[in-house]
């Protein structure tokens, strides 16, 4: 299994980032990928020990995509076929470590990757068998939150993303073979910050009042058949 992370996929998060990092890596025309190990992976249940020798750890909450079949240079226009399921997860991060290999212009790979790092909720599964035109307008619609100890902290929408979902695909298998059981964590919206023991971090899938409002003021159809939220991610820190 492959772990995949996308930085900076949506525009507020990106001038939250560039505020945070001396030298953020650039979100130029294609994604910014970095990859986890698989002893990231942090299974629903259990709790997000916050490791005492990483400095800050801040939350990143994300919606996450599960490949279904086997791929390499998948056109964009076929990408839906590769994903039946989506949730919550956090990309958990060092954010000192993250702003010192920034700063050092190295990768971010043991501020992001972690043992523990990718905290994962429960799938809900996608329709299968549609047309691809809404598959595509539905996965535009897909929208989740955070709430940390109650109060709402993130709110997501793959409607605001930079790169869709379709495109991260599309891009990623371009430099690696997609297997099914890999994981793609599609980025994080503005609003994120530290963990602290005893927190209580819980993610949402939304289904807002059957859509979801786009940047030009319309409503696209909301992704998933689901009633007004569905709790995906409940977890607390040690």
């Amino acid at each position: 299994m492959k772990i995949f992370g996308i930085g900076m996929n949506y525009a507020a998060h990106t001038e939250e980032l560039h505020s945070i990092l001396t030298n953020p890596e650039g979100a130029g025309a294609d994604p910014v990928v970095f990859t986890k190990c698989d002893s990231a992976m942090l299974i629903p249940g259990k709790p997000f020990f916050i490791p005492d020798h990483l400095g800050r750890i801040d939350y990143e909450a994300e919606l996450v995509v599960r490949i279904c079949r086997l791929g390499k240079n998948i056109s964009e226009r076929f990408a839906h076929r590769y994903y039946d399921a989506v949730t919550v997860g956090i990309d958990f991060t060092a954010r000192e470590l993250q702003q010192q290999a920034s700063r050092d212009g190295l990768p971010w790979t043991i501020a992001k990757g972690f043992d523990g790092s990718a905290a994962i909720g429960e799938w809900v599964d996608i329709k299968r068998g549609e047309r691809r035109e809404e598959r595509g307008e539905r996965a535009a619609a897909i929208s989740f939150r955070l709430d940390k100890n109650g109060e709402t902290v993130q709110r997501g929408s793959t409607a605001y993303m930079i790169h869709s979902i379709d495109q991260l695909i599309s891009y990623i298998s371009r430099f690696f073979t997609l297997k099914t059981g890999d994981l793609i964590y599609t980025g994080t919206p503005v609003g994120v910050g530290p963990v602290a023991i005893g927190d209580h971090l819980e993610g949402w899938i939304l289904n807002e009042e059957g859509g979801t409002r786009s940047e030009e003021g319309g409503m696209k159809r909301s992704a998933l058949p689901l009633c007004s939220a569905k709790k995906v991610l409940d977890l607390y820190c040690r």
